[in-house]
């Protein structure tokens, strides 16, 4: 059931990223439809990114009150995520009410991508937090791989499910094929103990009449209804306040690391306008085959991922002590490795993205792009939570605040990038850009125990 559980949180995981991407299959037909500049469909692309990185600023707080749990908060998402993507495609509106047909505009169609963002994000926040509660943390770290992996394929696999569909179609086929995930509100189980625990403590009251029973999750919110801790969750919740201050305070490890991570998923999010200009500009590509480039990035992340559980298997878990803890450190060399698959994929890309050259050869670099992602986004995941523990929640959603912002910038000025630059030298800027940021990692793995234990007023100092 573990593994069951595990394979759709990371199913779920991967609809919703798709949901991001698949936009971009039907961008140039919203051009023609809406009559609008491609810059401004893009921006269908990056409100969705942007709504599923406030939306966990409100749905994580709500999903560690006892009362509640994570299912509800999943399920209820879910359900208003598949309502509204049919209210991205307004197609059922348009084809019975011609006053409705004629109210379909460019601004409906982005308020409902923000939306459709902002209630998919809970599962891009907390489908950690589903996981650590059921894996010890021995073990953890395979389960955050595999559904790290997500945050990866997810995009990326996009334009590959929509490209044929809004070749043959429409630009509305893409974003139906979001529909299916109805199926998966029936699936889910709950998985957060305090939550397990008040379920029993009520079944028990009911069985044995004794209504003075009471759990611990219980007692903490005792004499307020569900309703009231929810929103005392909410106007209390720390997670933004606390997130920023750990991010600007000294000595700006959380900062460093989470610049990284957002430059990361900036690149991944660039991958949609330049494959674009790449392979149906210079090779000629349909929609459908074009999306087909993307198996490179895919393959990839696969690809890296036994090496990386070798890692873990091998090297990492021989060094956790006797109380399961491990120095946050000891986190990093993979890190230090996918530091530099990531300006080898943009360099090998840009300069062999060429009519006289293979389409096969920026396919095969793209692949390096994924693997140095994987590396670097499962180090410091885990990394964090490791050296900021009281802090977890908070740190986490700080890195996933400011990687879903670059995520939504970067496409907006990608497409003008490469065709003022060119392929080969945009690609090659943002490869400088990526070395520029190869010592992170290195200097964390080196210094980090003396930055945390001498300069750091909230990291852990007992390891």
């Amino acid at each position: 059931k573990k593994f069951f559980v595990t394979f759709l949180i990371c199913l779920l995981t991967t609809s919703i990223y798709i949901g991001s991407s698949i936009y971009s299959a039907g961008e140039q037909q919203i051009t023609m439809v809406f009559g609008v500049s491609t810059v401004v469909a893009t921006i269908g692309l990056t409100l969705f990114v942007a709504g599923y990185g406030l939306g966990p600023m409100i749905w994580s707080p709500m999903s560690e009150i006892p009362q509640i749990g994570r299912n509800p908060i999943y399920m209820s998402t879910l359900f208003a995520f598949v309502f509204l993507n049919f209210g991205v495609i307004c197609e059922i509106l348009q084809d019975t009410t011609p006053q409705i047909k004629d109210a379909v505009n460019i601004g409906m169609l982005f308020a409902f991508r923000f939306l459709t963002g902002f209630f998919g994000s809970p599962v891009l926040a907390t489908g950690g937090a589903s996981l650590a509660d059921m894996y010890v943390s021995r073990k953890r770290a395979y389960a955050i791989a595999i559904w790290g992996i997500s945050a990866i394929c997810g995009p990326v696999l996009g334009p590959l499910v929509g490209g044929f569909a809004a070749q043959h179609e429409d630009w509305t086929w893409p974003i139906w094929e979001l529909v299916w995930l109805i199926v998966l509100m029936f699936c889910l189980p709950e998985t957060s103990g305090n939550n397990l625990l008040v379920r029993r403590t009520k079944r028990l009251r009911k069985l044995t009449g004794n209504q003075n029973l009471r759990c611990e999750a219980e007692l903490m919110g005792e004499g307020m209804s569900t309703k009231d801790i929810a929103i005392m969750s909410l106007v209390d919740s720390r997670s933004l306040s606390v997130a920023c201050v750990l991010t600007i305070q000294k000595p700006g490890i959380v900062f460093a690391l989470n610049l990284y991570i957002a430059l990361i998923y900036g690149l991944l999010y660039v991958w949609f306008e330049s494959f674009v200009i790449v392979f149906i500009d210079i090779y000629g590509f349909n929609l459908g085959e074009e999306g087909l480039a993307y198996l490179g990035i895919l393959i990839g992340a696969f690809a890296i991922l036994p090496p990386f559980f070798l890692n873990l298997y091998k090297i990492l878990e021989p060094q956790f002590d006797d109380k399961g803890d491990l120095k946050p450190e000891k986190r990093l060399p993979p890190a230090c490795v996918g530091a530099f698959m990531i300006p080898t994929c943009l360099f090998w890309f840009g300069w062999s993205a060429r009519a006289d050259v293979h389409w096969i050869m920026p396919i095969i670099g793209s692949a390096f792009f994924s693997m140095g992602s994987v590396l670097l986004f499962n180090s410091v995941l885990n990394y964090l939570p490791d050296a900021y523990p009281e802090y977890a929640a908070s740190v986490l959603a700080g890195n996933d605040f400011m990687r879903s912002a670059f995520g939504a910038g970067f496409p907006l000025f990608a497409r003008a990038m490469y065709n003022d630059l060119g392929v080969n030298w945009a690609s090659s800027t943002l490869g400088f850009l990526a070395i520029a940021f190869i010592p992170i990692p290195f200097a964390l793995h080196f210094y980090g125990e003396t930055l945390r234990k001498k300069y750091s007023k909230h990291a852990r100092k007992d390891i």
